[in-house]
């Protein structure tokens, strides 16, 4: 009984494509492909110039294994697809990692701050619960819904004189519970009070 032993032996490797064919397969996958790339690139990036830059290194990776994707059976798009993707993927991971946002056209765009506004807000809202039913009234008619003392009094079923009488009461006793703040007409806040 003899055994003998097989040796696996590798493919030998394909020859270098000549550099001429080299290059006319890259042009042939620009030609076939970059457009689509490009298109599933932005769509996903929502970045026209990073789109770019993903398709163009998806190329890089493609070319040197352009003639394997060409003589193998299978889509040669589809395998560009995948690449494009998992280009995305690591960009925005990348992005993520460092804090960054991927896909934004305005990155130095700041937002307006509403802190004042809404700590205004707070501060007359609690001012107003320490006012009388009657006072916060006629503060909430003519100041926050910019009626005037003619239409509050109308609404209220009182006379004007009243309506005046008691939204001058109403804002001394603002102006007292508040010192340091203006007391204002403001019918786009919510708010009586402003620093």
């Amino acid at each position: 009984m003899t055994m003998t032993t097989a040796t696996a032996t590798a493919p030998a490797p394909a020859p270098a494509p000549a550099p001429a064919q080299q290059k006319q397969l890259l042009h042939t996958l620009i030609a076939e492909h970059e457009k689509a790339l490009l298109a599933y690139a932005e769509k996903l990036l929502n970045d026209r110039h990073m789109a770019e830059d993903i398709v163009q290194e998806t190329l890089i990776r493609a070319w040197p294994h352009a003639e394997r994707l060409y003589s193998t059976e299978g889509s040669v798009r589809g395998w560009l697809l995948t690449v494009t993707r998992n280009l995305v993927i690591d960009r925005m991971r990348t992005a993520t990692a460092r804090r960054e946002t991927v896909g934004t056209e305005d990155r130095d765009a700041t937002l307006p701050d509403h802190s004042d506004s809404v700590l205004a807000s707070v501060e007359a809202a609690a001012l107003l619960r320490d006012l009388s039913r009657e006072h916060r009234e006629v503060l909430l008619h003519t100041y926050l819904c910019d009626r005037t003392v003619q239409e509050t009094a109308r609404i209220l079923g009182i006379p004007t004189g009243t309506v005046k009488s008691r939204q001058h009461y109403a804002l001394n006793s603002l102006r007292a519970k508040a010192p340091g703040r203006r007391v204002v007409r403001r019918a786009t806040d919510n708010a009586v009070l402003a620093s």
